[in-house]
């Protein structure tokens, strides 16, 4: 790996954010030219390693901002996204599809301009319909539309997908794709507004509110992804697999949200009872990950499990969050 990555110049869009950060401080053991953009200039997630990278201030919605980023770069790795949860995507399909549709379009058009050797497309297992195979195989993620409660979302993922395929084709730039599942772990999002589920829990839980609410029937399931993972597995697929052939990121262990809520609330050291608002939205019946694939060409599979996330998670959600 060292070989590969030794003088190469790297650009992580969105490198300042919870797992562009991740990706960062594993990229620079092996390549000391790397580079980021932001758009907000919040730069605490890397504080200790900013001096280490270049970074450029960016809002990648604008081509000539995009065109300007990946000048002299060889692997664009593409984490800039317009994130947020349930509630925010179902009310936002619009904004959620021309956001990140318009980030993924300018990247890679600009990148073929600039003649990057490599480009990586982040997707995510939302583009993925509501009734799809368990554990779901990548064949199936572009079957009827995405799920409702993330369409906007899962439609602009299949479409930065799709673009990763066709400038391969038209301009034989080097394009690989991973499909993500559910990240959380140190410096996630807790925002209530656009908060996921794990931070959005966490959250609630040291507030103080009791009864937690938790949304849906609690009997919904979910594969997580711990950061550290994720970042590796990313790094892992553009150096070995730059194919426009999805891969599934994902860990194996399946679990309802109800139960996720009761471990959160244990771990957590806290006495809290917890309810369930039937009125809201369960979201996707089931999602897990088939990790074959990844297996199979990437000799990738995560290391860290749930519990042992969920408590690096609350501790530094303790250490750095809690007041």
């Amino acid at each position: 790996m060292v070989n590969f990555w030794k003088n190469k110049r790297v650009l992580v869009t969105g490198g300042a954010g919870f797992v562009g950060s991740r990706v960062v401080e594993q990229l620079l053991p092996l390549s000391r030219r790397v580079t980021i953009t932001t758009k907000s200039n919040h730069l605490n997630n890397i504080e200790t390693i900013k001096k280490d990278i270049q970074i450029i201030t960016a809002n990648l919605t604008v081509y000539n901002h995009a065109l300007r980023a990946t000048k002299n770069q060889d692997i664009i790795i593409n984490l800039a996204s317009k994130v947020a949860g349930i509630q925010f995507n179902i009310s936002h399909p619009a904004t959620m599809f021309s956001d990140n549709m318009l980030i993924a379009n300018n990247l890679i058009a600009s990148s073929v301009k600039n003649n990057i050797e490599r480009f990586l497309v982040v997707s995510s297992a939302c583009v993925y319909p509501r009734f799809c195979k368990i554990p779901t195989p990548e064949t199936e993620g572009f079957i009827d539309d995405p799920e409702p409660t993330n369409l906007g979302y899962g439609w602009a993922k299949r479409t930065a997908e799709l673009l990763g395929r066709f400038y391969s084709q038209e301009y034989g730039l080097k394009v690989g794709i991973v499909r993500a599942y559910n990240a959380y772990g140190p410096r996630d999002i807790f925002d209530p507004n656009i908060s996921h589920v794990i931070p959005g829990l966490i959250k609630k839980v040291f507030d103080g509110e009791n009864p937690l609410v938790v949304w849906g029937s609690g009997k919904q399931t979910r594969s997580f992804l711990y950061v550290d993972d994720f970042a590796r597995g990313i790094i892992k697929t553009i150096e070995k697999y730059p194919n426009c052939d999805p891969i599934n990121l994902g860990g194996n262990e399946e679990i309802a949200i109800g139960k996720l809520a009761k471990m959160i609330v244990e771990l957590s050291g806290k006495n809290t009872k917890i309810i369930f608002d039937k009125k809201k939205p369960d979201g996707q019946p089931r999602r897990s990950c088939n990790t074959s694939k990844a297996k199979r060409l990437l000799n990738f599979k995560t290391k860290v499990d749930l519990k042992t996330g969920l408590k690096n998670t609350i501790k530094w959600y303790k250490q750095h969050l809690l007041f």
